[in-house]
């Protein structure tokens, strides 16, 4: 099993009004491990309607590796396009972003989309971003 090459993985999920809180953290726990609390923000939309923020840190590699396993469930077209985008998924401050479908993954399913943004903090040495886009991109070919 490779090595996971990430300090942290963050998720999170907006909550809109018009949307079942119970419904939107059951999309959030298809990516993450059983035992992971989630944590819940209430905030406030430009026209004063609740917009609750669910959102989970995993510190741990055997729990990242339960997040990370979604990217061997996404279509090969996704997969692709992951690749394809790598060095644009990669941020200055060495951190691997992903979007995630919301609906789909309600349904059980991984592909990208709206409504899960997941952030993983690449550890790379130098902290650079060429040393954090290349481990990431060895992991998810080792993956």
């Amino acid at each position: 099993m490779a090595t996971v090459p990430f300090h942290y993985v963050d998720l999170r999920a907006f909550c809109y009004v018009t949307e079942d809180e119970k419904r939107v953290a059951s999309a959030l726990r298809t990516f993450l491990p059983e035992e992971t609390d989630l944590e819940r923000v209430e905030s406030e939309g430009h026209h004063g309607d609740r917009i609750l923020v669910l959102s989970a840190r995993v510190e741990n590699a055997d729990g990242m590796r339960t997040i990370l396993a979604a990217l061997d469930a996404l279509p090969d077209e996704d997969r692709r396009q992951l690749e394809a985008e790598l060095d644009e998924r990669v941020n200055e401050n060495c951190a691997f972003f992903l979007t995630f479908d919301k609906q789909a993954a309600f349904n059980g399913e991984v592909r990208f989309g709206d409504g899960i943004t997941v952030r993983a903090k690449v550890e790379a040495y130098p902290a650079e971003r060429e040393a954090a886009v290349e481990n990431t991109r060895e992991y998810l070919e080792a993956a």
